[in-house]
């Protein structure tokens, strides 16, 4: 490779913060890394998103602990992306909760997916050696299940395909708060690698329907109220299309990837150029929307040496 990726030469620790989003739902964010949420029920906890390995998930008990001391019974796991499940062992949880689909892409990407984020994410790994294996979960559905945490409801549905083909919401009606992974994202890139662009203004449209008060997006801070919510639906929305965009163009005239890469980097950098992980994602999601583009439906598996193939035909 003539360089690295973004992501290597990143190495600066992130400040956290924990954040009440309702009553008792709390949003754990690290200046666009991974996001956790957490719910507090009646007689125990649900945690959204394991974090990268068990180390990282730490970080995420030792904030809960100074809120309560009920035990942690459930972690749902939003879509399958090593970043987001490989600290699963660290909570104990006696149910671990994903989709159908998501538990499809641990099958079929899993190790793959795994070693090449742990070549483009060091810091997020470190620790590493604490990982048990892949996270499975215990509990699969296909479009929606409730679970109570006590006398407090928690709905975890699929309300489309968008970050990947997987996503699950996590939805909490008594305080009309959502948890919603990484389809949504604020002030911080969408990492498009497995993504469905065309379909992904569909899913947030759904979200919108619920009109949630607060939101817990995937990366950046916590949404407060209805209008900051609104605004990072409607920011999200607008990176997706722009990306999608100019490499739909790009395909239609038979363009090559290399000239996807410039015109999606003509629309998007002056937009979303200080986005929180922007160079990182950049070359994977116009890799993703250029074959989208062409027709490629299911989203080709990530390995590491395509991760270095692909960045080396972009330097050309």
């Amino acid at each position: 490779m003539t360089k690295k990726f973004a992501s290597q030469g990143d190495m600066t620790e992130k400040k956290t913060s924990f954040v009440e989003i309702g009553e008792g739902l709390w949003a754990f964010t690290a200046e666009g890394d991974p996001n956790s949420g957490v719910i507090i029920g009646d007689e125990s906890v649900m945690v959204i998103e394991a974090q990268a390995t068990p180390r990282l998930a730490h970080k995420v008990i030792e904030e809960i602990r100074k809120v309560t001391d009920k035990p942690i019974s459930h972690l749902v796991l939003t879509h399958y992306h090593a970043v987001r499940v490989l600290g699963a062992s660290a909570y104990g949880a006696p149910e671990i909760i994903m989709s159908e689909a998501a538990r499809g892409m641990v099958e079929e990407r899993g190790q793959e997916d795994w070693d090449s984020e742990f070549q483009r994410f060091p810091r997020l790994f470190e620790g590493h050696e604490s990982i048990p294996g892949l996270t499975f979960p215990t509990t699969t559905f296909s479009e929606a299940m409730t679970v109570y945490l006590g006398k407090r409801r928690v709905d975890i549905m699929h309300l489309g395909r968008a970050h990947t083909a997987g996503d699950a919401v996590v939805w909490v009606p008594d305080a009309e708060v959502m948890f919603t992974g990484d389809i949504v994202e604020y002030h911080s890139a969408c990492y498009c690698g497995d993504g469905h662009f065309a379909e992904w203004g569909h899913t947030l449209d759904n979200i919108a329907a619920f009109d949630p008060v607060s939101i817990a997006p995937g990366r950046g801070d916590a949404l407060i109220g209805r209008g900051m919510v609104e605004a990072a639906i409607d920011s999200t929305r607008d990176f997706v299309d722009s990306t999608y965009r100019p490499a739909v163009k790009v395909a239609a005239r038979g363009g090559s990837l290399k000239e996807a890469w410039d015109a999606v980097r003509a629309e998007c950098d002056d937009k979303f150029g200080d986005f929180a992980i922007y160079e990182h994602c950049l070359p994977f999601n116009v890799a993703r929307a250029y074959d989208e583009a062409r027709g490629i439906a299911h989203p080709r598996i990530w390995t590491a040496q395509r991760d270095i193939d692909m960045w080396d035909a972009l330097q050309g």
